[in-house]
């Protein structure tokens, strides 16, 4: 047989390495709604067990809202279970126009274009509006997905030190000569819970006549004073050409994604982007749910607002537990570790004390840069927060890791 004993022998030798080194990624499994507690199993077989989830997207607490979950059901009993085709055949139907529409406002664009997710509009966006006459001029810690989308590019591809302004400034000059510049980074970056300096990035472009897009996906409906993003935050709606984002994390957590941004470069997208002229559209219970989130979201900013505080209470309590943490002001909070047996080993033990977090190493971050993500929710109460902090502290005192700098950290365990 093709599949020998030989080659069966040397994958599953690799597979005990990487349990041997303390970096196996262990089965779990949620056998509830998601939401800010979450009956899990694990490990695979054992009793489930209710904790509190600290590590999903589900930042405004929608993944499971009644009101999101009536909309569903009623896209569903109405517009049925699924499409069965792309946008531009027969799977385009009015909801999926409503949602577009309501999109472009709440973002403040032009036009907005479905996708299945945001890694397929990332996938398709740069390959539809550029060519080898244009350069993409990109943050080195962007999303995976956008890498993955310039990839698929025949433009230049070039890269700035992560959020250095002078840096950038350096790479648009050397690049004057390309028909098109496009800078691209992320609002939030999505490990280290940073903010990029979009007043400055946008002051670049105009000046050496550069688009701008950005990927909102850890920032849409909270980042900002009413939750449109991080453009809205730095004081820049109408100075970003494209945003590509997501319906799977803040904005319901279930699946789809889109960009939005300036009509021509929409229509191009609609023309020839690759994901959306060969991929299903989304499912008529997802464009409802989504429509419903949207209209929450719009409505005020209750949900945004409780984030908010979560965030600096967490950040304030875990930092004066001795924590060493990382980040702005977001709600994402990766508590740095930089061993990366070190954060699996603390995120087991974590799950032994009701809290629901994961260890993040190479190759989701760089190597040494080992990381617990926590992720903070609207849904989330004083009460979780404070539980949280309490385990991270009686955990972190078991490794000896509390009062400890990055420094402290790797003399004791090493990167």
């Amino acid at each position: 047989m093709a599949y020998s004993d030989k080659n069966r022998a040397m994958f599953a030798g690799e597979i005990e390495e990487i349990k041997d080194k303390g970096l196996y990624k262990e089965k779990r499994f949620i056998c509830s709604p998601q939401d800010a507690n979450i009956l899990v199993e694990y490990p695979e077989g054992a009793e489930k067990k209710e904790v509190i989830n600290f590590c999903a997207n589900n930042y405004l607490g929608l993944s499971s809202h009644p009101d999101v979950v009536e909309a569903a059901h009623k896209g569903l009993d109405e517009r049925g279970y699924g499409m069965s085709s792309v946008r531009f055949i027969c799977g385009t139907q009015d909801i999926h126009r409503e949602l577009q529409d309501k999109v472009s406002k709440f973002l403040g664009m032009e036009e907005t274009l479905l996708f299945p997710s945001c890694m397929d509009a990332n996938a398709g966006v740069f390959e539809a509006i550029l060519d080898q006459d244009d350069v993409i001029i990109a943050d080195r810690l962007i999303h995976a997905s956008l890498v993955d989308g310039i990839r698929l590019c025949s433009a230049h591809y070039d890269t700035f030190k992560h959020m250095n302004m002078k840096h950038l400034r350096k790479k648009l000059e050397l690049h004057q000569d390309k028909r098109t510049r496009l800078i691209v980074c992320d609002g939030v970056f999505s490990m280290d819970g940073d903010l990029m300096p979009l007043d400055e990035v946008c002051d670049l472009a105009e000046e050496f006549d550069a688009m701008v897009l950005v990927d909102e996906s850890h920032a849409s409906g909270f980042i900002g004073k009413t939750g449109r993003g991080t453009h809205e935050h730095f004081g820049v709606m109408d100075r970003v050409d494209l945003i590509t984002t997501t319906f799977g994390k803040g904005l319901g957590g279930a699946s789809g994604g889109c960009v939005s941004g300036r009509a021509e470069l929409i229509e191009l997208c609609r023309q020839k982007a690759r994901p959306y002229l060969f991929s299903n559209s989304m499912a008529p219970s997802i464009v409802a749910g989504s429509i419903k989130v949207i209209d929450l979201v719009s409505a005020n900013t209750d949900r945004r607002d409780k984030l908010e505080w979560n965030t600096k209470y967490f950040r304030e309590q875990i930092t004066a537990a001795g924590l060493c943490v990382g980040g702005q002001d977001t709600p994402i909070v990766p508590v740095m570790l930089y061993n990366a047996k070190l954060a699996n080993d603390m995120a087991r033990d974590m799950y032994a004390e009701g809290i629901y977090v994961i260890g993040f190493f190479f190759p989701v971050v760089p190597a040494g840069a080992a990381r617990i993500r926590v992720q903070l929710s609207a849904a989330h109460d004083k009460d979780h927060i404070d539980k949280a902090v309490a385990a991270f502290a009686k955990v972190g005192e078991k490794y000896g890791i509390i009062g400890l700098d990055k420094k402290g950290i790797i003399e004791k365990y090493g990167m």
